[in-house]
């Protein structure tokens, strides 16, 4: 088998780091799935023995390799992981989508679409220049939900409109038109819920795109944190439909 190289953007493969991110990966795509590494410390440990059950069932190949877990993890307790191939899916154009633009921060990336998927949503479009979705830290930080998901990245929002263009959609901005809760009250599906980078937020553009939102907010902060504001406004969209 090929040495496995530190991982970068440009490699066919990335890697899902721990026990659960990599037993999320067997149980939602499987044939994804390319190498099982193993700590030499793990083995035995009650998890690492049922990934390794699991592979065996698939065919994955596992292999010893404390050196490559500690090198990617930079932790000394990540026991297992698994290699597996990079490949963006379509997006279902009849269900609701979270379009993430411009998000330069992995973790703030990982946390967003673990809220998502438990918010329902399934299908998440990014827009470039973004960090890497594949970055084994987004994958780690999204507590194994990246597997679960519907992903692509777009080099322009236009792109994205472009493809999917029979959309509401509802921008998320701090200078919006109008509070979360009227309009999630009032939205039709299938819809867009676009929220954009940590610190610049939305361009003012997005004014005329849909029907601009604000989460209504105490002024003794400067804004909400990517992955709140995410949160925030998936539970609200979630609980209209809930109520139809």
């Amino acid at each position: 088998m090929p040495k496995l190289e530190v991982y970068s953007r440009k490699l066919p493969y990335s890697y899902a780091l721990g026990l659960f991110p990599s037993l999320t990966l067997i149980s939602a795509r499987p044939e994804l799935a390319q190498r099982l590494l193993l700590h030499p410390e793990g083995m035995g440990n009650e998890g690492v023995e049922k990934l390794r059950a699991l592979c065996r069932e698939i065919g994955v190949r596992e292999e010893e390799a404390g050196r490559v877990l500690r090198r990617e993890s930079k932790k000394d307790n990540c026991y297992a992981g698994i290699v597996f191939e990079k490949r963006e899916s379509d997006l279902d154009a009849g269900r609701n989508h979270a379009v993430l633009c411009q998000i330069s921060d992995g973790g703030n990336l990982g946390t967003a679409l673990r809220s998502l998927l438990g918010f329902g949503y399934e299908d998440v479009a990014l827009v470039r220049p973004c960090v890497d979705a594949f970055d084994p830290h987004v994958v780690r930080a999204s507590m194994g939900a990246f597997f679960r998901l519907r992903l692509r990245t777009f080099d322009t929002f236009d792109a994205y409109r472009a493809l999917y263009p029979e959309r509401a959609l509802y921008p998320f901005m701090l200078d919006g038109a109008r509070p979360l809760d009227d309009v999630a009250r009032a939205a039709r599906a299938p819809f867009s819920l676009v929220f954009g980078n940590e610190q610049s937020g939305l361009p003012a553009v997005f004014q005329t795109y849909g029907q601009s939102v604000f989460i209504p907010q105490s002024d003794k902060i400067d804004s909400l944190n990517l992955s709140v504001a995410v949160s925030i406004g998936a539970y609200a969209f979630r609980q209209k439909e809930e109520t139809l």
